[in-house]
C-alpha cells in the first residue's frame, strides 16, 4: 500500500475545529504538544470522582501494546470527547509514517457512522476501494491473501444502526467476494467469518444492548488532573495565571467535575473561557450558564431572526428526545425534515456533526443533547407535557436533563441566551420553579441519600441563595449524611452550607477515601459544622490538613474519628487544627495511635484556646509512656478535658500514679480492658480518697482487680470526700465476698453513688442478703446492673422487694443470670426490673 497516498487521505479528511466538536484529531495529531488520554483494563480501575493514580497507561501506549502482543481485538470504550478517535488516527497516521504498528501491512480506518446509509450489495472489496480510494490497483487481492497483516480501525460503534449479533443475521459472510449488505459485511468482519486471521481496533461510547465483539477491552479514562494541567498550561501558554485559573474554575466551580476528564470539553471550556477573559467578563459559575454561553454565540454565529432561532432550537430539543428516547446516537435525513429544520438543515453543521454521504446528524456531546432539549422545553410552552412528565419519560436516559433546567429557571443565567432567541415562556419558568420548590423540600425530608446528592447538585445550579436558604432550611437542624462523596458532591454540600451559614451535622460515615481534592473542597463546609462524623473512613495524607484548617477557627464542637487510620505526620497535622478551635468531642476510638502522637496530643490539649472536654482514645497502643505524656497535660490549668477514655489502651499500673494530680480535671474516666492490677488500681483509688477529687465516673472492667481494691474502692466511697456517682467494675472475677465492701458503700449515708455496674463478677445467691440491705438502707442508687452472674430464681423474690422498697432505685437489670421462667411473673410484678 502506498502510504504517502494513505497519510494524505488522511490529514486531508478533517474539517477545521467547532466549538462543539473541539479540534479536529488531525489538528491535535500535528500539534506540538498531545496529551494522550489515560486507559485502564476496565471500570473497576476507575477511582471516586472519575480519578486514577498516576501509572494508569496512556491510551496510545495500552493500543500499541495489545496490538503487538496478538491480541486479534482491541475495543475502546469511553464517553464522548475522551480522545478515541483521535487516539485511532493518530495511530493510523503513525503507522503510514513508519512509527508504529509496522507489522501490519494495510491499515484502513472506517468511520462506523458513515456507513450507516450505504444501501444495496457489495464485496469487501468494493468495500475498501469505495472508502479508501487512494488504494493502489490490485492490492486489494494481495492483502486478501494476507489476512495477519491486515488492521482494521473501526470508529463509532456506538453509531452502528444494524445489529451485531449473529443470531439476529441470516448468516454471516465469509466470502470477501461476496456481495452482500454493509451490515453483514461489519458483522463477518467483527466475528471472524470474513478474512479470519485480521486484527481490529474498534471505538464505542457505552451503548445499551451493544453486543462487542469479544477481546481486549480498554476503559477510556480521558485526562485526569495531571493532564488537564499539562493540556491548559499548553493552551494558556502566554498566561500561566490563567491556566491555573481556568482549570481549577473547570474543576470545581462548575460543580461537574467527571466530565472534565474529555478532552473536547477541555478545549470547548478553554476556548470560551479565553474569550471571556479577554472581554474582561465573569467566567460562568455553573454548567448551565457555560452551555448558556455555547449555545448563544453558535445561534448568533448564523445570524437569523428570532422566530427562525426559537424554530432551530425547537427543532433540535425535538431531535434530542428522540435520540434520548430511542438510543440513536445519530439521525437521517428523513428524520431530521421530521423535526422541523426545513431551511435550517443547512445550518446544522454548526451545532451537530454531519457524518457521510447520506447524510447522517449526531449531537457532539450528551451534555449538549439535553441542554438542547431542556431550552427547547422552557422556550415553548405550546406541547401540553409538564415537567415531570417530561422527566419521568426521559427517566434513565438522560444525565443533565433537570441541571439544565434548574439553571435556565434562574433569569441571571438564561439572560445571555434570551438575547438571540427572545424571552423564554414564562408560564413553563413559573410552573417548572413551582415544581421544583415543592419537589426539594419533600426529597430533602426523604431518608434516600442518593436523591439528597441530587438536589444538592441542582441547588447548586441555582446560584439562588435565598432559594437555597428556604429550601434547605430543615436539613440545618438535623444535618446531612452520607459516606463517599465525589468531588461533585463535595462541591455541591460546600455551596449549600455556605448558603444556610450553620450545620448541625455532616455524616460522611465509611466514606472510603477522602482525597485531598474533596477535602479542599469540603473544608468550608466542615467549618460551618457542629458536628462531623467521619468514623470508619478513610483519609488520603493530603486530606488530613484541610480537616485541621476548618476545625482551626470553624464551628465544630464534636469530631468523630473512629476507625480511622493517620499516620504519625497526618495526625500532627491534625492536632496543629486543634491549638484554635470549639472542639468539645473528639473521638479517636481504634485510630492505631501511639506513645509517638500523644506528645501533639498532649500540646493541642493545653492550648489556650483549647476548648476540649471529652476525648475517646480507647483501643489505642499508647501504653504507659504514652498516657504519661496525656497526664502532664491534664495537669496542665490550660487543660480542660473532663472526660477521657482509655479501653485497652495497654495500661499497667506503672502509669497510674500520673491521675493523681490535684489540677486534675476529669469528671469521667475510663480504662477499662486494662491490666492495672492490685498495685494500679489501689493508686487509683487513693486519688478518689483525695479531698476534691472531681472524678463522678469510673469505669474498670475485666482490669484484674483483687477483693483489696473493692475494699479500698468501699473506703473512698463512705469516705464522705468522694464525688464518685458511677461506678463499672464488671468482669473482675471477685465473688460474693469480693464485691460484699460496694454493698456497705451503698449502705452508708455518706456515700453518693448511683450508678454501680457489677456485671460477671462471680455473684451468687449468697450476696441477696447483703445486697438487699444495702439497697433498703441506702438513699442514692438508681442503677444496678448484675447481668451474667449465677443469681437464680431464689432470689428473685427478695431483689424485687427491695427494688420496689427503694425509692431512689430506677432499674436493676439481672438479664444472662440462672433464673428461669417459673419467676417471670414475680418480676414484671414490678417495672423497674429488666430481664
Amino acid at each position: 500500500m502506498d502510504k504517502d497516498s494513505m497519510l494524505t487521505h488522511i490529514l486531508q479528511s478533517e474539517g477545521p475545529a467547532s466549538l462543539l466538536g473541539g479540534q479536529s484529531p488531525v489538528t491535535v495529531i500535528n500539534g506540538s504538544q498531545h496529551i494522550s488520554p489515560l486507559t485502564s483494563g476496565g471500570p473497576e480501575a476507575r477511582g471516586p470522582d472519575g480519578e486514577a493514580d498516576s501509572g494508569r497507561p496512556s491510551l496510545d501506549s495500552a493500543i500499541r501494546t495489545a496490538l503487538s502482543e496478538g491480541t486479534k481485538t482491541v475495543v475502546l470504550e469511553g464517553p464522548d470527547g475522551s480522545g478515541k478517535t483521535t487516539a485511532l488516527q493518530r495511530l493510523v497516521v503513525g503507522w503510514a509514517r513508519g512509527r508504529n504498528l509496522q507489522n501490519f501491512s494495510f491499515v484502513f480506518h472506517f468511520g462506523l457512522g458513515r456507513l450507516n446509509s450505504l444501501g444495496g450489495a457489495l464485496s469487501l472489496e468494493a468495500l475498501m476501494l469505495r472508502h479508501h480510494g487512494h488504494l493502489l490497483p490490485g492490492s486489494v487481492p494481495q492483502l486478501l491473501q494476507d489476512p495477519e497483516g491486515v488492521l482494521f480501525v473501526f470508529d463509532d460503534l456506538d453509531q452502528w444502526r444494524h445489529s451485531l449479533d449473529p443470531s439476529a443475521l441470516p448468516h454471516l459472510c465469509s466470502d470477501p467476494g461476496e456481495e452482500a449488505p454493509v451490515s453483514r459485511l461489519v458483522a463477518g468482519l467483527l466475528h471472524g467469518s470474513l478474512l479470519r486471521g485480521a486484527s481490529f481496533l474498534v471505538a464505542t461510547r457505552p451503548a445499551e444492548g451493544q453486543k462487542f465483539p469479544s477481546g481486549a477491552r480498554l476503559q477510556v479514562l480521558g485526562f485526569l488532573k495531571p493532564q488537564r494541567e499539562a493540556y491548559m498550561e499548553g493552551f494558556f501558554s502566554a498566561d500561566p495565571a490563567a491556566a491555573t485559573t481556568a482549570r481549577r474554575h473547570m474543576e470545581s466551580t462548575l460543580g461537574f467535575y467527571d466530565i472534565c476528564t474529555s478532552p473536547r470539553f477541555c478545549w470547548t471550556v478553554c476556548s470560551v473561557y479565553k474569550s471571556l477573559m479577554d472581554a474582561g467578563a465573569k467566567l460562568p459559575e455553573t454548567l448551565t450558564q457555560l452551555y448558556v454561553e455555547i449555545l448563544a454565540r453558535l445561534i448568533q454565529s448564523l445570524q437569523l431572526n428570532e422566530a427562525r432561532s426559537r424554530a432551530l432550537v425547537s427543532a433540535l430539543g425535538k431531535m434530542a428526545s428522540h435520540c434520548l428516547l430511542h438510543q440513536h446516537s445519530s439521525c437521517t435525513k428523513e428524520e431530521m425534515d421530521s423535526f422541523g429544520f426545513g431551511q435550517d438543515l443547512a445550518s446544522v453543521g454548526v451545532f451537530l456533526r454531519v457524518d457521510g454521504d447520506g447524510p447522517v446528524f449526531s449531537f457532539h456531546s450528551q451534555p449538549m443533547l439535553e441542554f438542547n432539549l431542556a431550552t427547547s422545553f422552557l422556550l415553548d410552552a405550546s406541547a401540553a407535557e409538564g415537567v415531570e412528565e417530561l422527566l419521568e419519560r426521559h427517566r434513565g436516559r438522560a444525565d443533565f436533563l433537570d441541571v439544565f433546567l434548574t439553571g435556565l429557571s434562574e433569569p441571571a443565567q438564561r439572560r445571555p441566551l434570551e438575547a438571540p432567541l427572545g424571552e423564554l415562556d414564562p408560564g413553563r419558568v413559573a410552573d417548572f420553579a413551582r415544581w421544583f420548590r415543592s419537589s426539594s423540600e419533600a426529597t430533602l425530608k426523604g431518608r434516600h441519600k442518593d436523591q439528597h446528592r441530587r438536589r444538592f447538585h441542582l441547588l447548586l445550579q441555582t446560584q439562588n441563595e435565598s432559594l437555597v436558604k428556604e429550601v434547605a432550611a430543615a436539613s440545618a437542624q438535623t444535618g446531612i449524611g452520607y459516606g463517599d462523596p465525589t468531588l461533585r458532591d463535595c462541591v455541591a454540600l460546600n455551596y449549600v452550607f455556605s448558603c444556610i451559614g450553620e450545620m448541625e451535622l455532616l455524616n460522611l460515615y465509611r466514606t472510603r477515601d477522602l482525597t485531598e481534592e474533596q477535602a479542599k473542597a469540603l473544608a468550608p463546609a466542615m467549618s460551618l459544622c457542629r458536628k462531623i462524623n467521619l468514623s470508619d473512613s478513610s483519609l488520603s495524607p493530603g486530606a488530613v490538613p484541610h480537616l485541621a484548617s476548618a476545625l482551626s477557627g470553624g464551628l465544630t464542637e464534636e469530631l468523630d474519628l473512629s476507625h480511622v487510620r493517620l499516620g504519625e505526620e497526618e495526625f500532627r497535622r491534625l492536632c496543629e487544627g486543634l491549638r484554635n478551635c470549639k472542639l468539645r468531642v473528639l473521638k479517636l476510638l481504634a485510630c492505631e495511635l501511639t506513645e509517638a502522637v500523644c506528645g501533639d496530643l498532649a500540646s493541642a490539649l493545653t492550648s489556650g484556646a483549647a476548648q476540649l472536654r471529652e476525648m475517646d482514645v480507647r483501643f489505642n497502643p499508647i501504653g504507659d509512656r504514652g498516657f504519661v505524656k496525656l497526664c502532664k497535660a491534664l495537669q496542665s490549668p490550660l487543660c480542660r478535658l473532663q472526660e477521657l477514655k482509655l479501653q485497652k489502651c495497654e495500661l499497667t499500673a506503672a502509669s497510674m500514679e500520673a491521675l493523681m494530680s490535684d489540677r486534675c480535671l476529669l469528671t469521667e474516666l475510663d480504662l477499662s480492658l486494662n491490666n492495672l492490677g492490685q498495685e494500679g488500681a489501689l493508686l487509683l483509688c487513693h486519688a478518689l480518697r483525695r479531698p476534691g477529687c472531681p472524678i463522678e465516673k469510673l469505669s474498670l472492667s475485666r482490669c484484674e482487680l483483687t477483693p483489696p481494691v473493692f475494699r479500698e474502692l468501699s473506703s473512698a466511697l463512705r469516705g464522705g470526700t468522694s464525688r464518685l456517682k458511677s461506678l463499672v467494675v464488671g468482669l473482675n472475677a471477685v465473688g460474693d465476698e469480693g464485691v460484699k465492701p460496694l454493698w456497705e458503700a451503698v449502705a452508708h449515708p455518706n456515700c453518693v453513688h448511683e450508678d454501680l455496674d457489677v456485671e460477671m463478677t462471680g455473684l451468687t445467691d449468697e450476696c441477696a442478703r447483703d445486697l438487699c440491705a444495702a439497697l433498703r438502707a441506702g438513699g442514692a442508687l438508681r442503677s444496678l446492673e448484675l447481668r451474667n452472674n449465677s443469681l437464680t430464681d431464689a432470689s428473685v423474690p427478695a431483689l424485687v422487694r427491695a427494688a420496689q422498697d427503694s425509692d431512689s432505685m430506677q432499674e436493676m437489670n439481672l438479664q444472662y443470670n440462672d433464673i428461669s421462667e417459673d419467676v417471670f411473673d414475680v418480676m414484671d410484678e414490678c417495672g423497674k426490673i429488666r430481664y
